[in-house]
């Protein structure tokens, strides 16, 4: 069932959404604009100049970390899969956990503006770097195509306009955005976002389980609504699930728009409060999602087919209230979801144009506003030649690549000395070619999880250690390339930082060029 023909089926109001639409868009432009009026300076455009504090910089990780995945697909996935899907949802959140205690501070106080910078600095290596740069590269890209596929799905079901129109609408917001104000504008909207997507779901859920409460109509049905019956999907064997939850974990480690956040924390014990703090917001936000899967199970279970159950979300206030309510609530959680795809977007193409103007054009303003359209450019394309799989499954698979790839670099490099840049360089390509391979070998025999074993659609068990120990194999092989300065380095990753000036990052221009 394709999106547009949901929402025809069951006849959402099209004014509804494009109320919602555009109000969420015009308020994050506003904000853009204000973001633009304060940012002058290349750090205010890379890492808002590392003055964000604790709960304004929690809140805007949340905003860009709750994509479509979280927004729509935990639902979606509950819907069809049962009991089996909430290893998302504690998967999101525990790996924030995971950069709680391995990473936050010792890559805040790196005083680097990207990961890239992280592994020159700390390899001493122009090749790592370019090799760093290219992974953050293409785990942005394949970060952004399910957000545009969120889009599309969204834009369809709730105005019935042709599905295009979702990814490009984002993509013009999302360059706005960036381009006017960087990461200190990035900053506003995404906090805001965050609140938003919060409301969004947590207001119609209050009313629904009001409405259900007070007409004693059932809500789980004593458990009922976990019936493996309800199923649609085959029950998850005990590799998948481990190995999803080792990408999940992992994975969360080396996300380059969930890193560059803090570098925008003035201190190492500001970045650690900001994920004690994310770890709440995370855990408050996942209530509502598996609420509405739950729910769905029960209202919505003619949406459990291909192509339908990403929009459980969008579609459960109509079957609960009818009318004038119905609307208000259905625009309450379109306005979410939209901002689900832009807060990430955002995120993401920040993190994305840091990496490539420092690479491709020297760093300056001007080239950070380059790449922020060519970042979104590629995405673009690759969304609109590409049909959406399930949203939460294929943010999943983005989750094995990073674990894969990026996460062994940065555990390795703040917690071994021993880490080379050649064993950097092997074990990072030994995980995107596996990975990556596995991924996408999966993907050409088809999506029925019939047509391919399971450690080819979910390889990140085998292909995770494997990375890790081609990583320390080689360094130990080539001891000899251990960077001089690892000590220097080592200790300023692990020693707190003194009261006094903050860190300088690299290439700090005075002014917008």
């Amino acid at each position: 069932m394709r999106a547009d023909e949901v929402g025809d089926a069951f006849g959402l109001n099209p004014a509804v959404g494009y109320a919602a639409l555009l109000l969420v868009a015009l308020t994050t432009l506003l904000i853009g604009i204000y973001g633009l009026r304060i940012s002058r300076t290349t750090g205010d455009f890379y890492v808002a100049s590392r003055t964000v504090r604790p709960w304004w910089n929690a809140s805007a990780i949340g905003g860009e970390y709750l994509s479509a995945a979280s927004f729509l697909g935990v639902a979606g996935l509950i819907l069809i899969s049962g009991a089996d899907a909430l290893w998302f949802p504690i998967g999101y959140t525990a790996g924030y956990l995971m950069l709680l205690l391995f990473v936050a501070a010792p890559l805040r106080r790196s005083g680097a503006y990207t990961i890239p910078d992280f592994a020159q600095a700390r390899l001493e290596s122009l090749p790592a770097r370019r090799i760093t740069s290219l992974l953050v590269i293409v785990v942005g890209w394949l970060y952004i195509v399910p957000q545009l596929h969120g889009a599309a799905l969204t834009v369809s079901i709730t105005t019935g306009l042709p599905a295009w129109v979702g990814p490009l609408a984002v993509v013009v917001v999302v360059c706005a955005g960036v381009m006017g104000g960087g990461m200190r504008s990035i900053t506003f909207v995404q906090a805001f976002q965050y609140w938003l997507k919060l409301t969004a779901l947590a207001v119609p859920a209050v009313f629904i389980l009001l409405r259900l409460g007070v007409e004693g109509l059932p809500v789980t049905g004593g458990g009922a609504a976990f019936t493996a019956g309800l199923n649609t999907t085959a029950g998850a064997s005990l590799y998948s699930t481990s190995s999803l939850v080792i990408a999940l974990l992992f994975g969360t480690l080396g996300l380059p728009h969930v890193l560059v956040r803090f570098y925008t924390n003035p201190d190492g014990a500001s970045a650690r409060r900001t994920t004690l703090i994310v770890l709440a917001l995370l855990s408050v936000f996942y209530l509502f999602p598996t609420l509405f899967g739950i729910l769905g199970r029960i209202y919505t279970p003619d949406l459990a087919v291909p192509g339908a159950s990403d929009a459980t979300v969008l579609m459960l206030p109509g079957r609960i209230f009818d009318g004038a309510a119905g609307d208000a609530l259905t625009a309450f959680v379109t306005a979410g979801a939209f901002a689900a795809f832009l807060s990430t977007s955002s995120g993401l193409v920040v993190s994305l144009a840091g990496v490539v103007s420092q690479e491709f054009f020297n760093g300056s303003v001007r080239g950070f506003r380059r790449a922020a359209v060519l970042s979104t450019l590629v995405p673009l394309v690759l969304a609109l030649l590409t049909d959406s799989l399930a949203l939460a499954g294929s943010v999943g698979s983005v989750f094995a690549f990073t674990a894969s790839t990026l996460c062994p670099l940065l555990l390795l490099g703040i917690w071994w000395r021993g880490l080379t840049d050649a064993g950097a360089v092997a074990g990072m390509l030994a995980g995107a070619v596996l990975c990556g391979g596995s991924i996408l070998t999966a993907a050409l025999l088809g999506p029925e999880a019939s047509a391919s074993p399971d450690w080819l659609r979910q390889p990140a068990l085998w292909t995770v250690p494997a990375a890790f120990l081609v990583m320390i194999v080689v360094s130990r092989a080539t001891r000899g390339r251990r960077p001089a300065g690892t000590s220097r380095v080592l200790a300023r990753l692990h020693t707190p930082e003194a009261p006094g000036p903050r860190l300088a990052g690299p290439r700090t221009e005075p002014s917008v060029d």
